[in-house]
């Protein structure tokens, strides 16, 4: 486990990360479970406390955050468990030293209609269409934390919070998926 090597349960709070490709639902998310009374905290708003985020870059309208300086300070800072359980947002957040991950998908043709909704610029549509095509933050997976992930394009939010407060009472089982969504065998299929 991340953080000093704490046992995940619900009996000892821990740290969540709540990640997917931008447009997968993490803000919706994030707000139901702040409804039902867990503690959520955003990687932009963790990344100023600790002044390891840039201004933004006018070619893609972001605030690039220093992870490996917030990680280091993250890292030394929670090596005791916050008083709840404690969800990070932010599509960055599965970086980070946290006790699990929460990880968000949706299917590219969804994802797609939501950025544009959003006003994203077509490159920067395509650029996450295809980062979610290509499996996202599961490329990314490391570590031997649980990793629970969710098609926000099947199921609404509401059923993805109730399945997640379940996988968290059931002290985070299982603790990973047997085959990660893989929308290209999707599509072909």
């Amino acid at each position: 486990m991340a953080s000093g090597g704490r046992a995940s349960s619900v009996e000892r709070a821990c740290r969540l990360a709540l990640t997917g490709t931008p447009g997968t639902g993490k803000t919706t998310i994030a707000s139901l479970l702040a409804d039902s009374g867990i503690a959520v905290e955003s990687v932009e708003k963790l990344s100023e406390r600790h002044g390891c985020i840039g201004d933004v870059d006018p070619s893609d309208n972001a605030r690039p955050v220093d992870l490996e300086a917030l990680y280091s300070l993250l890292e030394d800072e929670w090596q005791d468990p916050p008083a709840s359980i404690t969800v990070i947002d932010g599509h960055l957040s599965h970086n980070l030293p946290v006790d699990g991950v929460i990880l968000l998908r949706c299917s590219p043709n969804d994802l797609e209609e939501r950025l544009e909704r959003r006003s994203y610029s077509g490159a920067k549509t395509m650029e996450n269409v295809e980062w979610e095509i290509l499996g996202g933050a599961w490329n990314e997976h490391r570590g031997d934390v649980p990793w629970i992930e969710f098609d926000t394009s099947a199921d609404s939010a509401e059923v993805i919070v109730t399945t997640l407060r379940d996988w968290m009472a059931d002290g985070f089982k299982p603790m990973s998926p047997d085959l990660a969504i893989d929308w290209v065998a999707v599509h072909e299929g």
